[in-house]
């Protein structure tokens, strides 16, 4: 099983929520969402967590692409343009910094225009423990 399969079948709430693991590969992911109106907030735009959700997973494939378990223990998040309903967004996670065991995380998500919407930075646990994998895809 690849790290992809890994996510994709285990992480049921990103997968309940529409997100989609697009590429892994060793310190980078994307991932994919398209909106729909149960993501929509009060105010009639995507709501936050929904941002977050997608960034989550793509944090969780990057983190663990050097294919060691590693959770996350710190997030930030800041939105830069609302999304609505049809909006196909884009995450791209880089790995920024490969500690050993608390590596860091950019991620930039993007609608289908280009905008970029949000990004959240994250920090991570790497334990000593190997994952259950093949390789990333």
């Amino acid at each position: 099983m690849t790290l992809k399969d890994f996510l994709s079948n285990n992480d049921r709430f990103a997968a309940n929520s529409g997100c989609k693991l697009i590429e892994v590969r060793e310190g980078f992911a994307s991932a994919e969402l398209t909106v729909t109106p149960e993501h929509l907030n009060a105010g009639g735009v995507c709501q936050g967590g929904v941002y977050f959700t997608l960034a989550d997973i793509a944090i969780a494939a990057v983190m663990n692409s050097r294919q060691t378990l590693t959770f996350g223990i710190e997030n930030n998040i800041m939105f830069l343009h609302s999304a609505k309903v049809g909006d196909t967004l884009t995450a791209e996670a880089t790995e920024v910094y490969n500690h050993h065991k608390i590596p860091y995380v950019e991620v930039r998500i993007k609608n289908q225009h280009g905008d970029l919407c949000c990004v959240v930075t994250g920090l991570a646990y790497r334990k000593d423990a190997t994952l259950p994998i093949d390789g990333l895809m």
